[in-house]
């Protein structure tokens, strides 16, 4: 570091004394933020090309956004669900409307909405499908990404997840992610018992896996005939990263269930929601189920101009659009020898580093220094996701900074 990241050495070591180092940042504190561009203690600006793993899909303090909680601010922002608000119906309606759903229980995190559905899932295939009691199971995939809850962590495969923190949940079977004919040999031996099948339709943690053409529609035809509840994690893939509201557009499928959070808030608060029919929800009674702080006044009134902006279709067209251009760029760089894969859809690429030129880490730490942001995972694969307003001219001065980086 040089003398001008001194303000930044003396904020981390401050952090590093009393936070629990459950976190492994870059070394830049950010003390501001507009658009695509963020600027550390020291003023110096960075490209941010992670948008807070698709929170940010709308850019930093997006200006409709920053106003639309401002005014709430001013006006009420907790009442706790012990008592009706004002913005919580046109909240649920228009997310409803927006899915093409009925129904919408509101949470906070996108952990708590994972929870949320397979409590959900579970209470349906008890009080509705027929399942014995305490028998239900859900099918997932390998390398998913889903929260890091207790539960959740129970159905992962990642060993850094699930390390010293059991004895783990049960109910839940893991199949091959991609491999249609062992998601169907899993719902055979599940029989009466599978309640749900828990997909990522594209797993954002795993390195932007893509699955291959037809397993999702696969998925939910299996899923269909044999009365099994398909839930879709969009709380990556959703909301405009791939070019279309949900990745399972891509396919043409309607899940049971979506599952959403963060850029339903905005990148300004937590905000997270199960949606799905009457029927799937309508199993939850008063009490067994809640958040005090799910559904406030404030989360509704920035999620409800997010779906205002994501109704418009600019969002998504323009991750459509700026995502051929940030692919095929990204498929000359493989093409060089430099980078072995690239995967991903609309403004969202894993792109695997061949191992020589260094880990994802130091792929990072290099873009870092140059003044641009991403983040590893995976070993060699770093991610890519900018906030879906980034501009081309940006855009492409970040990926040449990632040339730069892979040419030294």
């Amino acid at each position: 570091m040089t003398s001008t990241d001194r303000p930044s050495e003396r904020a981390i070591a401050a952090a590093e004394a009393h936070s629990a180092h459950n976190y492994h940042p870059l070394p830049v504190v950010v003390a501001s933020a507009e658009g695509a561009w963020m600027t550390d203690v020291a003023g110096r600006r960075y490209l941010d090309l992670l948008a807070g793993y698709s929170a940010l899909n709308f850019g930093h303090r997006n200006r409709r956004l920053i106003d639309a909680a401002k005014a709430q601010l001013e006006r009420v922002t907790l009442t706790s669900r012990a008592f009706h608000h004002d913005r919580f119906a046109a909240f649920c309606a228009e997310l409803a409307a927006l899915c093409g759903m009925e129904t919408v229980l509101p949470m906070n995190t996108g952990a708590e909405a994972i929870e949320t559905a397979i409590k959900t899932a579970r209470k349906w295939g008890y009080r509705v499908k027929g399942v014995p009691d305490g028998r239900a199971r859900i099918i997932v995939a390998d390398n998913n990404f889903h929260g890091r809850t207790t539960t959740i962590i129970s159905f992962s495969t990642d060993p850094e997840a699930r390390a010293d923190h059991g004895p783990y949940t049960p109910g839940f079977d893991i199949v091959p992610y991609g491999d249609l004919a062992a998601m169907e040999a899993a719902l055979d031996a599940g029989a009466g018992e599978t309640v749900a099948v828990l997909l990522e339709p594209i797993q954002g943690e795993a390195g932007v896996l893509v699955p291959p053409p037809g397993y999702l529609a696969g998925v939910r035809e299996l899923t269909r005939v044999r009365g099994v509840l398909f839930i879709a994690d969009e709380i990556q893939s959703g909301l405009g990263r791939t070019g279309k509201t949900f990745a399972c557009e891509d396919e043409g499928v309607v899940p049971d269930v979506y599952v959403l959070g963060k850029a339903l808030g905005g990148g300004v608060v937590p905000v997270s929601a199960v949606v799905s029919s009457a029927e799937v929800l309508g199993v939850h009674r008063p009490g067994e189920h809640g958040s005090t702080f799910g559904g406030n006044p404030l989360a509704c009134a920035v999620a409800l101009e997010v779906i205002a902006m994501l109704r418009t279709g600019e969002f998504q067209g323009r991750a459509a659009e700026l995502g051929e251009h940030l692919h095929r760029e990204l498929a000359r760089m493989a093409r060089g020898g430099a980078v072995e894969e690239v995967r991903g859809r609309g403004l969202w690429a894993g792109v695997d580093i061949e191992p020589s030129r260094g880990t994802g880490r130091q792929i990072s730490e290099r873009l870092m220094d140059r003044g641009v942001l991403v983040k590893d995972t995976h070993g060699s694969t770093i991610r890519i996701a900018p906030p879906l307003v980034i501009g081309k001219e940006d855009l492409d001065w970040g990926l040449d900074q990632l040339r730069a980086v892979l040419a030294e």
